[in-house]
């Protein structure tokens, strides 16, 4: 199933909006996302003061009802494919706005800097994006590595959230671990899910430091699944090579707590181990990618190498077939 949404349909939270589809479990879906600023930056000459609403950033594809699933469920989003949808994207230096500036949070009397906006020109045949200084003549080709900034569901309690706040029900997480071949699992808050994605980055660093990737529309192929309860209480993903967990908040230290607590957990319901043992192995083989430390809350990922650990399937081995799922389309 195809939907690409008109600009109407755009939505700029989890939770508070009505579905724009229903889907049953096994559902393939092919996405179109508009980027972070809703095309709103598109030469180095917007300026996000002038052109960017920070109300009105990262548009949601969604949210979609997923047919039986109830709250305690968990919903399986196997991304298989992300395409970048425009020939170019954008990045910018957002005046108040990012890890290493004064912010609304982070209060200093200094001026913001100043407001840059960044175009990256998409080079198809070689798999890269072009970055150009703005103060010399610097060119530099990099990789193009696509991921999804938002992937969320509807929160708990009837809560309605910005698309910029990343938290327990997924949203605004900013990982590049979101990629093609990862399937990300996430505990059911309401009836139908209403999950929603966005936010496509053509390639982004750990910590997102300016606060914005290289921005742009995104072509996403997606398989749904649904696992009737055992919902987890934060974010994972796995792919062929690692389990994860993504813990969001303020100070930086407790999201490093939530996902290290969370993978400490899943080690344990995986392997057969006492809480304390699973403690013990994960602080000797766990890796921690910082997703983004500009957010609402920050985001931080714990992740294990599957290789370090005996052979187990998490979820009655879902990633696995729907790995094989996606080979066949």
């Amino acid at each position: 199933m195809e939907y690409t949404p008109t600009r109407d349909r755009y939505t700029y939270t989890f939770g508070g909006a009505a579905p724009v589809m229903r889907v049953r479990p096994g559902t393939v879906l092919r996405l179109w996302s508009d980027d972070a600023f809703g095309g709103a930056l598109r030469s180095v000459d917007d300026l996000s003061s002038a052109k960017v609403d920070l109300r009105f950033v990262n548009p949601q594809t969604g949210p979609f009802h997923v047919e039986g699933a109830e709250p305690g469920d968990t919903l399986a989003l196997h991304l298989v494919s992300l395409e970048p949808a425009r020939d170019w994207g954008a990045s910018a230096a957002i005046p108040f706005f990012g890890g290493m500036t004064g912010t609304d949070r982070v209060v200093t009397l200094q001026d913001p800097l100043p407001d840059t906006t960044w175009i990256y020109e998409l080079d198809r045949e070689r798999h890269t994006v072009a970055f150009s200084a703005r103060h010399s003549d610097h060119r530099i080709e990099l990789p193009v590595e696509p991921m999804l900034g938002t992937v969320g569901l509807a929160p708990a309690g009837g809560e309605v959230r910005s698309s910029l706040v990343p938290d327990r029900f997924g949203g605004n997480m900013d990982t590049p671990q979101m990629r093609a071949g990862s399937t990300v699992f996430l505990g059911v808050n309401v009836e139908g899910a209403l999950f929603s994605v966005g936010d496509g980055h053509y390639r982004q660093g750990e910590g997102e430091a300016c606060g914005t990737a290289v921005e742009g529309a995104m072509t996403t192929t997606l398989i749904v699944d649904l696992v009737k309860g055992r919902a987890p209480g934060w974010p994972r993903i796995e792919d062929d090579d690692h389990w994860m967990t993504v813990g969001s908040s303020r100070p930086m230290e407790d999201s490093w707590r939530i996902a290290n607590a969370e993978l400490v957990r899943w080690v344990a319901e995986l392997h057969g181990l006492h809480p304390m043992d699973a403690y013990q192995l994960c602080s000797q083989v766990a890796e921690v990618p910082v997703a983004n430390v500009v957010d609402a809350n920050y985001s931080v990922v714990v992740k294990v190498a599957k290789a370090l650990l005996p052979a187990a399937d998490a979820y009655d081995a879902i990633h696995a077939d729907l790995r094989q799922r996606a080979r066949s389309l």
